[in-house]
């Protein structure tokens, strides 16, 4: 008896919401209309199988989350019905567009991004590093809806909100894996802000687990997997840099909401977006296991970090049309970042610092000197900088070293060469700029 009970254990099915192997993909499926949950498979050959209750891989019973567990029948995991049709490539990016074209009130640009992060979000797992989405602004300024909009259509979409502890966030992106939505700003305690962070931190790159100490009495640690696409929304910036990097942010609440926005979402919004990741579904199954020639060109001009985290969207795409359409909005992008981040008087002092080493070809440049070229290129006549104002910038801000001779404090470019040209990649000065060169247009089919 006791040995029927063992075999029964033993053979119980695994839940999944998608499975994974070397010859076949496996994805779930749920009809609210049916109210039932089933995979869709797909091989490496191209054949389908579709509403599979139950497979079978490896001695190993799988079967489906079923459709009365709480974050199916709630809503936290969004999943497609079927997959389904779609005319091509640039069809479907268009038809993302569209949606949230018309459900959100974004900068074009980041239009573009965010229309080519969703499809990202259904291929991510064949990538080692994923970039995160970010809208920030204050209440009322269209967070929510920038989670709800361009999140729905994202790969098995997890929504939490503020009253979300952190504990159950692990559990489910470890069993999901599919998009993290955070609406961070309502977080409320600092502990939970703190956890939110080591997912951010570590869930960018493939292998790198969260370690968690877990249980009563007697602890025991648990590795929680948190690789996966995040879209969050935040009232401030992170005080950790290196994750600020990470983020591809949206500015939201700057202007009048745009003609045309729905106040409220209706069901009309539910039923397109599920069309829309019924497609999705089927361009995963179709591109899963074909080859990715990934994109490891720079794109130049654009920060190097940017650079790095755009890789994985332009990798994704075929279309050389669309792909070279998407670094004409990123290198619009970067140039935004750049105006945003060189409105200092620190941005000003490293570009004349340049430009004197590239106009007067010598080793070091007197304190004197830099002042006079920020204050020549400076429009702001009633707000000239003086020299002393200028060491001090050098000294505290960017960590130059000046030393005193006869002629006045001298910075000499050798022995802060390194400093410097992290400056000019921080602030986004380019070669054209210190030459003084007008570029007018930029040609994007060179690089690819």
């Amino acid at each position: 008896m006791q040995q029927e009970k063992l075999n029964e254990k033993k053979e119980k099915p695994i839940t999944k919401t998608s499975i994974i192997t070397p010859e076949a993909i496996y994805e779930m499926g749920f009809s609210r209309v049916e109210n039932k949950t089933y995979f869709f498979k797909a091989d490496r050959r191209g054949l389908t199988e579709s509403f599979l209750e139950q497979v079978e891989i490896g001695g190993k019973k799988y079967i489906p989350i079923p459709p009365d567990n709480n974050l199916v029948d709630k809503g936290v995991v969004l999943f497609p019905s079927m997959p389904l049709p779609y005319e091509s490539e640039a069809a479907i990016l268009k038809e993302i567009q569209d949606f949230i074209h018309k459900h959100l009130d974004i900068s074009e640009v980041f239009e573009q991004i965010a229309t080519y992060y969703v499809l990202f979000t259904w291929l991510y797992d064949r990538f080692n590093e994923v970039p995160y989405l970010r809208a920030i602004g204050d209440f009322g300024s269209g967070k929510s809806r920038f989670l709800q909009a361009i999140g729905i259509l994202c790969y098995k979409p997890i929504f939490t909100g503020g009253a979300t502890t952190p504990s159950p966030i692990f559990r489910i992106v470890n069993e999901v894996k599919g998009t993290l939505i955070i609406d961070e700003a309502d977080f409320k305690f600092s502990d939970m802000t703190s956890e939110i962070v080591k997912i951010l931190n570590t869930g960018y790159q493939k292998g790198i687990p969260v370690l968690r100490s877990e249980g009563k009495g007697t602890f025991e640690v648990k590795a929680y997997d948190v690789f996966c696409p995040k879209i969050v929304a935040t009232r401030e910036t992170f005080s950790d840099k290196a994750l600020e990097s990470r983020f591809l942010v949206e500015e939201m609440g700057a202007g009048k909401l745009r003609d045309g926005i729905p106040r409220t979402l209706d069901e009309d919004f539910y039923q397109d977006a599920e069309a829309i990741r019924n497609k999705l579904l089927m361009w995963r199954l179709k591109n899963y296991f074909q080859p990715i020639e990934r994109k490891e060109e720079l794109i130049d001009g654009i920060h190097p970090r940017l650079n790095q985290i755009v890789i994985p969207l332009l990798s994704i795409i075929k279309d050389e049309d669309i792909r070279n359409r998407l670094k004409t909005f990123i290198i619009q992008y970067n140039t935004e970042l750049v105006a945003d981040r060189g409105l200092s008087w620190e941005s000003d002092i490293v570009f004349a610092i340049l430009k004197l080493e590239y106009a007067k070809g010598v080793s070091e440049v007197t304190v004197k000197e830099i002042t006079d070229e920020v204050n020549r290129e400076s429009e702001m006549d009633d707000d000239r900088l003086q020299a002393r104002k200028v060491g001090w910038y050098l000294r505290t801000k960017l960590q130059l070293k000046s030393y005193k001779t006869r002629k006045g404090f001298v910075l000499s470019f050798k022995e802060n060469r390194k400093r410097l040209d992290m400056w000019k990649e921080r602030f986004g000065i380019t070669d054209a700029d210190i030459r003084g060169e007008q570029v007018n247009d930029v040609n994007v089919s060179e690089n690819f």
